[in-house]
């Protein structure tokens, strides 16, 4: 897995490529979360388009980012999501808790 990380306007978007499963991509994750919050950052899109796999261990990483994003008073959002991860995140009721986008501009817009 590799994170590449830019800023447009005041949200930190992450491009995630590769896959998000078991292991090495975990522990990358989460660190970039920490380090973006750890720099007071509060607006975080995460760009899901060049990711090939996620597997359920993934998904937990997610979660558990998206609740390191929150105790701050932050917002962590979705972009480019496939069909079969949409699929996970409606069986696994997760649509719920994320906000989803198609596009990154729409994503973007949101956090005003």
């Amino acid at each position: 897995m590799q994170i590449d990380e830019r800023t447009v306007g005041n949200v930190k978007v992450l491009d995630v490529s590769g896959q998000i499963t078991m292991g090495q991509g975990n522990t990358l994750f989460k660190d970039k979360i920490h380090s973006i919050v750890n720099q007071g950052h509060k607006q975080i899109l995460v760009n899901l388009a060049g990711v090939s796999y996620m597997d359920s261990s993934g998904l937990g990483e997610l979660v558990a980012a998206f609740t390191t994003v929150s105790r701050i008073g932050g917002k962590m959002k979705l972009v480019n999501m496939t069909k079969k991860m949409n699929d996970l995140l409606a069986i696994t009721k997760l649509s719920n808790v994320f906000e989803t986008f198609d596009k990154e501009q729409e994503a973007v817009q949101s956090f005003n």
